[in-house]
């Protein structure tokens, strides 16, 4: 269960781990055999600080613009962290030398995106990056896509901690991780879930914030 098997997997970055745990597992939107426990990137800063460096990586070198970083899944450290290395001297990019918002979007009743008259002037005609925990069904990043453009921004592109696969619609995403580190990952709508289908009970329902046992 996740309260005694979570597993720790390293990395070649100090302090840029991926904590996992097996079982049968259900969200909003699908089931699937890995609970990903991204708590720790999201709180503690030396963590938040690996998983910002390791997506920067991925903007070096590159005539990427980023404006505004819109922060995902309560992301915002991980996405403090992002903004200050993007804006490093020593960061060979277009967004050198330059500052960075960095917002998250208000739910409504209906689980729409909104952003208030005082926050839109930091979406409108800006260069929005999407910032995840994780990019799975693919729906949260698909309807902060839709909020940006909805609002006047430009999607620059997604980054998440764990994605498993490079496009969501029209967009890249970069992830520290994907499911080839995970042996035998799946993720699947209700119906489609092998597990169910082997009458295994689901072990805890999962979201953004946590699990909770069942």
């Amino acid at each position: 269960m996740p309260t005694t098997n979570i597993d720790k997997i390293k990395t070649k970055r100090k302090n840029l781990y991926l904590r996992v745990a097996k079982g049968h597992f259900a969200s909003n939107h699908s089931h699937t055999n890995y609970y990903i426990d991204v708590a720790a990137q999201k709180s503690r800063l030396s963590e938040a600080k690996a998983v910002a460096q390791e997506l920067c990586a991925n903007y070096n070198y590159t005539s990427t613009i980023i404006d505004t970083i819109l922060c995902l899944d309560g992301t915002e450290v991980i996405g403090t962290c992002l903004a200050n290395e993007l804006t490093k001297n020593s960061f060979a990019n277009i967004n050198a030398h330059q500052t960075i918002y960095v917002v998250t979007p208000e739910m409504t009743n209906g689980s729409q995106m909104m952003f208030r008259d005082n926050i839109v002037p930091m979406i409108k005609d800006k260069h929005v990056l999407i910032l995840a925990v994780s990019v799975a069904s693919g729906v949260t990043a698909q309807a902060a896509i839709e909020a940006v453009n909805y609002y006047g921004g430009n999607v620059t592109g997604v980054s998440a901690i764990f994605a498993t696969s490079e496009h969501c619609g029209d967009y890249k995403v970069n992830s520290v991780f994907n499911p080839h580190d995970l042996d035998g990952y799946f993720n699947y709508p209700a119906h489609e879930c092998p597990l169910c289908k082997e009458k295994k009970k689901i072990d805890a329902l999962i979201n953004c914030h946590g699990f909770s046992k069942i």
